[in-house]
């Protein structure tokens, strides 16, 4: 059963730490392809704080948020190759904050093409959320070492 659960977890995980890999070699100066993709999602998240805070928003910079996410993909993804707690929380965080940026199908109508691409990668992505609390569950359930218990010995007259 050990092996089979360290295989199943690094095959979840790769599919992480390969992302944040190509993430990495494409990054490049100006934050490579991801950061282009992120660039107007993440303008129209800070007109939106813009407009409910007020000009005291902090400019968020692309390439930062390229960098957390390769860094929450790539050691999230490692340590949960161990079947580290901590890793399944990192990749929880990624998906929990970049999941709503990447797979915003909310924002098409149900005609549009696009809305029948981000849907089906959206629901993926809870798919992926759902195994990270499916694992988070089982590690607070099964105990680490079976306690057993000593047979109780019969007094003698």
């Amino acid at each position: 059963m050990g092996f089979f659960s360290f295989l199943g977890r690094l095959l979840f995980a790769s599919l992480f730490i390969l992302s944040a890999w190509q993430m990495f070699n494409d990054f490049g100066d100006h934050g490579g392809p991801a950061a282009e993709e992120l660039a107007p999602k993440v303008a129209s998240i800070q007109r939106f704080l813009a407009s409910k805070i007020g000009n005291g928003v902090p400019k968020i910079d692309v390439k930062h948020v390229v960098l957390a996410s390769m860094a929450l993909k790539g050691v999230g993804g490692i340590l949960f190759v161990f079947g580290s707690r901590t890793g399944a929380y990192l990749l929880m965080y990624y998906i929990l904050f970049m999941t709503p940026l990447l797979h915003d199908f909310y924002d098409y109508e149900t005609d549009d093409p696009k809305f029948h691409v981000l849907l089906p990668e959206f629901v993926q992505s809870l798919a992926l959320l759902g195994a990270l609390l499916f694992f988070l569950g089982m590690k607070t359930v099964l105990p680490r070492k079976l306690i057993k218990k000593k047979p109780i010995k019969t007094k003698t007259i």
